[in-house]
């Protein structure tokens, strides 16, 4: 084993999404991230919102109706609500990932835009406010937690701005001009402070956005694709955000995107039709992605996936399922030599785009429902979290590590079922209509043989699957309530955790035989559990 031995990367706890930064206000958001931190490793999260009215950090009015209609002489900058939310952040062990967004309905041109709180997605209509805002803010968390702290909190600017109307309501230069006054601005308080974008959604097989706005006409031929994977698909905005920084002398010390491997493209009618890509997808495009910054002028520019999951839609109820553990435990495997991040949207169900959830087990793309349940996709992060930082053997199912601290022995292994071929998971609209993929097979043996452990080294082995911890599956067999009572939400808890548990135990030689059969959608850990004398 020791030739393979290189470095592993935890591209998948580096960091991780929430929704807004108001629901981090909530004490069942920030439990529920604490156990992120704790039990997943996560490093830092990345919301949108923290420049949003609910936030109150830019105001013009006084909010007590004195003075000519309230009004303030000159905007003043409160950080109360913001502080409370970076505090909990910092608290529990982690830090932010500073989405620099949205527009104050003060300084948008236009406002409510999106979602049922009403985000203000424009440009500014004064960048000169709009770089205030800015500055004030990099000013007081760098006065209020040290600049040594803050210089390591990566700042993106914006959300999707390639996502016209919703996420933006501008043209792609005026983007560009956003981020050339914030990326600035922020610079202009600190040089070693790292600022990137674009942050655009997803990669696509068209021209859809070569001009300054979408066009949705050119959406017509993707949909009608009869091998979506047969396309050429490509990053958003990325070829044109680099030439823009690059001739502009513009700081840009990483690149950020999304990678749903899906588009939603649109027929002539306008109707929706989800084009679902291969398994693989994501390793495809984070190829494509490290290439072009290789070829780049910012060659040594870190690359950062700030939101991933198995589709971008907050009530796909694949996301509740046993499927979208072992798919998710295979997407992050082979990302993990090519991002610097991959950031698993989102780690919890307090999740309010579309409004509270309908039901526990409604879609969300949390780890966590909003009770706090772990869903499989949260032992699957467990699992690859207690991974070590050294790759010992990589196989198509799984991967054998050790820790460079302690020595220690760890691997996961998953069964993508051989049916499915290339396919992904797909995206479903209700737990019901994703259970045909427990049809799916076969199982799969895992065998090998690992030396060089202590004599007697015991390895605690942990399995998920379709008996074990497959909690969706347990709601259903209860009748999918809508409104659980306590009771039946105690029960969904404890069988969420329940877990096949088992211990592998070394010979006295120090060796390891690993024979165990995974069934399919299975994912697997195995962990030493006694102090090694010898590294493997």
């Amino acid at each position: 084993m020791s030739p393979a031995d290189h470095e592993l990367r935890h591209v998948w706890n580096e960091c991780v999404g929430a929704g807004r930064a108001n629901e981090a206000l909530r004490a069942d958001w920030q439990a529920h991230f604490r156990e992120a931190v704790d039990v997943l490793g996560v490093r830092h999260v990345r919301f949108h919102g923290v420049f949003h009215d609910d936030m109150f950090v830019y105001r013009v009015e006084d909010g007590g109706g004195f003075g000519p209609a309230g009004r303030l002489p000159a905007p003043v900058y409160t950080f109360a609500y913001v502080d409370k939310v970076f505090d909990a952040i910092l608290d529990a062990g982690a830090r932010p990932f500073v989405e620099l967004g949205f527009m104050p309905r003060a300084l948008a041109t236009q406002t409510e835009t999106l979602f049922w709180w009403k985000a203000h997605c424009s440009p500014p209509n004064d960048m000169g406010r709009w770089v205030e805002l800015v500055t004030t803010a990099v000013e007081h968390w760098i006065e209020r937690y040290g600049l040594d702290e803050v210089r390591q909190w990566p700042f993106e600017v914006w959300n999707e701005p390639n996502l016209v109307p919703h996420f933006w309501t501008g043209t792609r230069t005026e983007y560009f001009e956003l981020y050339e006054a914030t990326a600035r601005a922020v610079k202009a308080v600190d040089p070693q402070l790292k600022v990137g974008g674009p942050s655009t959604s997803v990669f696509v097989p068209d021209e859809r956005y070569a001009g300054e706005t979408q066009d949705r006409s050119a959406e017509a031929a993707t949909a009608a694709a009869a091998d979506p994977d047969a396309l050429d698909w490509k990053p958003v905005w990325i070829h044109e955000f680099i030439e823009w920084c690059a001739t502009r002398d513009v700081p840009l010390d990483f690149l950020s995107t999304h990678l749903y491997p899906t588009d939603f493209a649109f027929d002539a009618e306008g109707n929706g039709q989800p084009i679902q890509r291969h398994v693989d997808a994501t390793r495809d495009d984070l190829v494509a992605m490290r290439k072009i910054i290789a070829a780049s002028p910012f060659p040594e520019a870190e690359l950062h996936i700030t939101e991933w999951s198995s589709s971008p839609s907050s009530r796909d109820a694949i996301h509740d399922t046993l499927f979208a553990a072992s798919y998710i435990t295979r997407a992050f495997l082979n990302a993990a030599d090519l991002a610097d991040s991959v950031s698993y949207w989102t780690f919890t169900d307090v999740f309010e785009e579309g409004g509270g959830g309908i039901g526990p087990f409604h879609g969300g793309f949390g780890l966590v429902n909003e009770q706090g349940i772990h869903k499989p996709t949260f032992h699957a992060m467990a699992m690859l979290a207690r991974l070590g930082d050294r790759q010992l053997l990589q196989t198509p199912h799984g991967v054998i590590t050790r820790s460079s601290a302690d020595g220690r022995l760890a691997a996961l292994f998953y069964n993508y079922p051989q049916d499915m071929g290339t396919r992904g998971v797909g995206s479903e609209r209700s737990y019901a209509d994703t259970r045909h993929l427990a049809q799916r097979g076969p199982a799969r043996r895992i065998r090998h043989t690992v030396e060089g452990l202590p004599a007697g080294a015991e390895l605690t082995v942990e399995i998920l699957d379709w008996e074990h911890g497959n909690v969706a599956e347990a709601w259903h067999e209860m009748g999918a309530p809508l409104n659980p009572t306590r009771p039946q939400t105690a029960e969904l808890r404890e069988v969420a955790d329940r877990l096949r548990r088992s211990v592998l135990t070394a010979s006295t030689a120090g060796t390891l035989e690993i024979d165990i059969e995974l069934s399919p959608w299975a994912v697997m850990s195995l962990v030493q559990s006694t102090e090694p004398t010898t590294a493997p």
